[in-house]
């Protein structure tokens, strides 16, 4: 990478990568290179998600092994068919009480893939926002095609003092500020970039700064110019660069207030 022609924070900032899977196999062979480059390119943070228990242990070992590196614990609403019975939501209790674990999710529901039953989906979604609640802990939402039970679900079970984020935001400006009256925050992800993605840039631009999070969901969803490739933490940097330039302020301005929010949010120290 010509890091001549990649984005560069001024000495000082940095940014928080809010959402990234590195647990995942694409990471694998070169994990410790990738940490090290998104903190050389000024990344010096992710939060790295649970999807089942497996990933949940995994995020959690991993925050013990990488200083910048903390970790969620949660069952994705395509894993909704394992979160049946107690004893899983025993261990996810337990795994969230560990070290560095700083939000529950990602919890949610998806009717666009629908990888497990509706039903299923919901009774998972509605027992881990009650356990979230319970542990205190900030919740990460997926909402995939799923708005108006997402939004439904989140106000019966609410409020919620830690807070949350609609990760990977995919909604308009009118569901935005539903999220936005949950005192939640928004993720924005490099779909940003994409041509087609209008809808989501009128989002940014009308949605307070303060209200932001950023992500890369990675190894998906690349911003351009890496679209179609694996999505690295430090790809974040043109995902800010987007949405400085659609506010019409600095990256580090993006940066600066982004991460406040993500230290907010996540209860990370002060960088």
């Amino acid at each position: 990478m010509n890091s001549r022609t990649f984005p560069l924070l001024s000495p000082g900032y940095s940014l928080v990568d809010t959402h990234c899977h590195l647990d995942m196999a694409d990471y694998q062979a070169d994990l410790d290179e990738i940490i090290t480059s998104a903190c050389r390119f000024g990344v010096t943070r992710i939060i790295t998600i649970g999807i089942d228990l497996a990933s949940s242990r995994k995020a959690v070992a991993l925050a013990a092994q990488y200083e910048g590196v903390y970790a969620s614990v949660g069952i994705h609403p395509h894993d909704a068919n394992q979160a049946e019975g107690e004893e899983v939501f025993r261990q996810l209790a337990e795994l969230a009480t560990q070290p560095k674990v700083v939000g529950f999710g990602e919890i949610g529901l998806d009717y666009a893939k629908q990888y497990a039953p509706i039903e299923a989906q919901q009774l998972a979604f509605a027992r881990q926002l009650e356990l979230a609640k319970e542990l205190r802990l900030p919740l990460i939402i997926h909402d995939r095609e799923a708005h108006a039970d997402t939004l439904r679900l989140l106000r019966e079970q609410g409020p919620f003092p830690a807070g949350g984020v609609m990760h990977c935001f995919s909604g308009d400006n009118e569901l935005a500020q539903q999220v936005l009256d949950l005192g939640f925050y928004l993720s924005i992800p490099g779909i940003v970039t994409f041509p087609k993605a209008e809808t989501l840039r009128q989002v940014v631009q009308a949605v307070p700064l303060e209200q932001l999070l950023l992500e890369t969901d990675g190894p998906f969803l690349a911003p351009i110019p890496f679209r179609g490739k694996c999505n690295r933490p430090e790809y974040l940097l043109h995902t800010a660069v987007r949405v400085a330039n659609l506010k019409n302020i600095s990256l580090e301005e993006v940066a600066r207030q982004t991460t406040r929010n993500a230290e907010k949010l996540f209860s990370l120290p002060l960088a």
